[in-house]
């Protein structure tokens, strides 16, 4: 993401003006966005026109508008981003008060102005404005029949190909069907990880599945790396990493993440320091249960009393349409940060921000244990949300 300019005044209203570079800038534009911003960006309008002789047409025309936005759309597969909303500012082509929809696109600039700007959504567009957040971790999830070629960036776990092939079971005294169809499995892989990953910027590869498959796959791809002489794999050798998972499923890449071999190499990723953190919690929760809480209102009065080492929220939870209870969210944290607790916002579209989900989106590590929230069994806070 490029930062063209930025206005933001002292109460904290203004705008900014932005160029989202790729799939991961939409994402981050998506949680940017929130119903009743302004959004002026260029679009294609359908325009009809008359002409002398009262014959109607309609061309195509692109124009700029500023929209107050209404409806918000991402497709986190195809990461595309559409915005409904009313023109709020006169325009030759566009009626004020006219709905039209904007879809912000990579590499097109767009600005964004808000009543209100609150730390959480600034500190989002230093993040994605910094180069060394990139997507640098890749994966291949897989079991016999089964594989995930998935991308790990600091926000998502993206799905780029997905492959299934029919493996017949070992025959006694004939496995050729077994061992063609596991041939053609793998070669269909090594083709999708040429495809999807880009060697220049990821500078890790894990392989994880349940068994021998891994050892059996990497073994083939760098035989046949050899004989076709595939400088690509070749060279990039070193960047695999081979590591346990349970299935070749997609919710498999967080033990693969838990992985204390793949942590050393990953110790500076976003992605790693999620996942670390959310066992951290389980492994409380399971022995010092008075020191891990979860759900809003337990949360809270933990914060209350300047009890929090981490807190561990959900980015989902900051995309609510309601302003008072996201200001409440936002609140909890500066709180936190003011009492020197650390915070990780976790990303709703990462395997672990999914987990987190399930435990309403916000849970905290605390300090030392809180005597009165531990008498308060099982108290939900999902009515709060």
């Amino acid at each position: 993401m490029k930062l063209v300019r930025k206005d933001i005044e002292k109460d904290n209203a203004g705008q900014v003006t932005l160029i989202p570079e790729d799939a991961e800038d939409i994402w981050h534009t998506y949680n940017l966005l929130q119903v009743g911003d302004s959004l002026r960006a260029s679009t294609i309008r359908k325009v009809q026109t008359e002409s002398a002789t009262g014959s109607v047409g309609s061309n195509r025309i692109r124009t700029t508008l500023t929209l107050c936005v209404e409806t918000i759309d991402f497709d986190s597969q195809a990461c595309q981003l559409r915005v409904k909303g009313t023109n709020i500012q006169e325009n030759e082509y566009v009626k004020m008060g006219a709905y039209h929809t904007i879809e912000l696109e990579p590499n097109r600039q767009f600005t964004l102005a808000k009543k209100q700007w609150d730390s959480v959504v600034l500190e989002r567009i230093e993040q994605a404005c910094d180069p060394s957040w990139s997507a640098d971790v890749a994966a291949v999830v897989m079991q016999e029949g089964l594989a995930h070629i998935c991308l790990v960036t600091p926000s998502m776990t993206l799905t780029r190909a997905k492959i299934e092939v029919n493996i017949p079971r070992k025959r006694k005294g004939n496995c050729s069907q077994h061992d063609r169809a596991l041939e053609r499995f793998y070669e269909q892989v090594v083709q999708a990880i040429q495809r999807h990953i880009n060697f220049e910027i990821v500078k890790c590869v894990l392989v994880a599945s349940p068994g021998f498959v891994r050892e059996q796959f990497c073994d083939y791809m760098f035989q046949q790396a050899v004989k076709t002489d595939n400088k690509l794999l070749l060279e990039n050798r070193s960047k695999f990493l081979q590591v346990h998972s349970s299935s070749g499923h997609k919710y498999a890449l967080k033990e693969a993440l838990c992985d204390p071999a793949v942590a050393s190499r990953l110790s500076d990723t976003k992605a790693a320091g999620e996942v670390k953190a959310l066992d951290d919690f389980y492994k409380m929760l399971q022995h010092e249960p008075d020191r891990a809480f979860y759900g809003l209102k337990h949360v809270e009065k933990a914060n209350e009393a300047m009890a929090i080492d981490t807190l561990l929220i959900s980015d989902e939870l900051f995309r609510h349409q309601d302003v008072a209870s996201r200001s409440r969210y936002v609140r909890l944290v500066d709180s936190v940060r003011e009492n020197m607790g650390t915070v990780r916002i976790f990303s709703s579209l990462h395997v672990s921000g999914e987990q987190l989900g399930q435990l309403t989106g916000v849970a905290a590590i605390l300090r030392f244990p809180v005597a009165e929230l531990s008498d308060q069994e099982e108290e939900s806070s999902s009515e709060e949300d």
